[in-house]
């Protein structure tokens, strides 16, 4: 192929789409002389998808009886689900190059072909001949179209018409559009008339309304993003029981509801009926201010500046606003923080607040390496989703980071309905070459800062993470905890008060959080992280001394340690010794 071997722009003759799909098929190192890939042996051939398609493509299999046309449905990865041939000839060509059930024609395994860059584009692409990647694929025509559902509009699959070079005619991609559209009007038959105008008066309520919103009936339950990230699981099941009362007894609302974390809701119910199917009702909610819930005069509830997020220090609602302002302008952003700061959670809650009902979706570049169609996940996010954040991308390789930067350019000039605001998160780290030019196409960075730079928001944050994992029960820290507490400068930020909280719930649920009931960990004021012998040795020195009521010699002489050498483990650990 000459384009392996020239620069792009000496080739003439070459349309756009084929030559940018050559380009992304060049940088993922598809082998142009060879076919080879693996067989999916769990394929669940099973789907929604298959069994409103099968119809649509017996019929058109009839339809083109004894003509060199292979029909050929896939999932939205490339991976072939069914194949109906009328033709020996082709039958066997296609087995020979690996076009059959159970393996993927996506891109990334080879290269530009009708199904997989079709669904790389997100629209319908013919490719004939020669415009193929693999030179095995030259004496064939395809002509595939991506497959959307009809109500979400995401990408389910893809259908795909392939025959002989020689036998291609200008009808081809037309006839695979048509037999894209019966698909997905068999899929909008095949959904319930009562789910249908349930979701559909669940995504109007959505889009009129900011705040909560779910919808039910006696065989669905949907909530939308904010409902699920702001309220605590008890408020949701209370609100759901209310809303399951109130379909049965037909009130419209509002509706006052004490909810068990002690914040005041108000439900406003709109019942969706149907005389064939079992009524539904879709509920919007206004959730008032917490009222004190106080266990020995003492608040732990704690006021939320975004969904799903506390505190009030100085630098942490600086990023806030620097997060905010940027997804407000839509400015593509980078976000840099140590591990467990809450980058994600940020991002995440400042969605939630502006666009409610917009879709968001993360994509892990640690999944890269184990993922040979992690990059096509990307593409398929830039054409199909509203807000799109790519974390710890820092830690791409070289190769990986230029493919991304081509995605995301790609994506940036593409059409899209709304604006597609597209965000990184990333650690401190130093910065590679290919990175720096990752991030150009991000022009501001927030640095979001370490809980130590920020500690009292653990005030906030504690009864936070308490009222969440206790489930709205009774459960507060007593001043004795939170001070020792407040001593350490997790390096673990936010994530290791959560998880350091998560094991004092599994024995403390109601009353007060005494110093006891901490982990050995809480004891020790430590400024960087242990290796696991490191943490072993520092929770035992700590058991030790809880067991000899603080006494150095009587904790060194249970662990057969000199007293040298645990005064030296307590000074390079940081240890709190109790006060006997």
């Amino acid at each position: 192929m000459r384009f392996l071997t020239a620069e792009a722009t000496k080739l003439r003759g070459v349309r756009g789409p084929i030559l940018a799909s050559w380009q992304r098929s060049r940088d993922l190192k598809v082998a142009a002389d060879k076919i080879e890939m693996s067989h999916v042996d769990d394929l669940d051939v099973d789907t929604r998808l298959t069994t409103s398609a099968e119809p649509v493509l017996r019929a058109l299999r009839e339809q083109l009886d004894g003509q060199p046309v292979s029909v050929i449905l896939t999932d939205p990865a490339g991976v072939v689900l069914r194949r109906l041939t009328a033709d020996a000839d082709l039958e066997r060509h296609l087995d020979s190059v690996l076009l059959a059930p159970g393996f993927s024609y996506a891109e990334e395994c080879v290269g530009t072909n009708g199904i997989g860059t079709a669904l790389e584009m997100g629209g319908p692409a013919h490719v004939f001949g020669h415009e193929h990647y693999a030179e095995n694929l030259e004496d064939l025509a395809c002509a595939g179209v991506p497959i959307h559902h009809p109500i979400s509009g995401r990408t389910v699959g893809a259908i795909d018409l392939t025959c002989w070079r020689k036998d291609a005619g200008s009808l081809l991609l037309t006839l695979a559009k048509t037999t894209a559209e019966q698909i997905r009007q068999a899929l909008l038959a095949d959904t319930g008339a009562s789910q249908l105008g349930l979701f559909q008066e669940y995504l109007r309520t959505c889009h009129r309304m900011s705040g909560a919103v779910f919808a039910l009936n006696s065989d669905v339950v949907m909530l939308n993003d904010y409902a699920r990230t702001v309220l605590d699981p008890a408020d949701q099941a209370s609100l759901l029981a209310q809303a399951t009362e109130a379909l049965a007894h037909g009130h419209r609302g509002p509706i006052a509801v004490q909810l068990p974390t002690g914040m005041t809701a108000h439900m406003y119910c709109r019942p969706v009926r149907n005389s064939l199917q079992p009524p539904g009702v879709v509920v919007h909610v206004k959730l008032g201010e917490p009222e004190s819930t106080q266990i020995g005069g003492r608040d732990v509830v704690s006021r939320m500046l975004l969904p799903g997020l506390v505190g009030s220090a100085p630098p942490w609602l600086r990023a806030c606003h620097e997060v905010e302002t940027a997804f407000r302008s839509g400015e593509w952003l980078a976000v840099e923080g140590e591990p467990g700061i809450g980058k994600l959670a940020l991002l995440a809650a400042v969605q939630l607040r502006r666009q409610p009902v917009g879709r968001f979706l993360v994509l892990d570049a640690e999944d890269a390496g184990a993922n040979p169609h992690w990059l096509t996940a990307v593409r398929r996010a830039l054409e199909d989703t509203d807000s799109v954040v790519v974390r710890h991308v820092d830690r791409l390789d070289g190769r990986r980071l230029r493919a991304l930067s081509s995605a995301l350019q790609d994506g940036n000039g593409a059409n899209h309905d709304r604006p597609l605001w597209v965000a990184v998160t990333l650690g401190h780290t130093t910065k590679s070459k290919d990175l720096l030019r990752l991030l150009q196409l991000f022009p501001t960075t927030v640095e979001v800062p370490p809980l130590r730079l920020r500690l009292e928001d653990l005030q906030q944050l504690v009864p936070f993470f308490l009222a969440r994992l206790s489930h709205g029960g009774q459960l507060a820290c007593s001043p004795e905890a939170m001070r020792l507490l407040m001593r350490l400068s997790w390096p673990g930020n936010a994530e290791q008060v959560h998880q350091m909280l998560h094991q004092v719930v599994t024995h403390r649920r109601t009353g007060y959080i005494q110093p006891d009931d901490l982990p050995p960990e809480a004891r020790a004021v430590s400024r960087r992280r242990l290796s696991p012998l490191e943490s072993l040795e520092r929770d035992a020195i700590v058991q030790s001394l809880l067991d000899a009521n603080g006494s150095k010699v009587e904790a060194a002489r249970s662990l057969e340690m000199s007293r040298a050498t645990i005064y030296r483990k307590i000074h390079e650990y940081g240890i709190v010794p109790p006060i006997t």
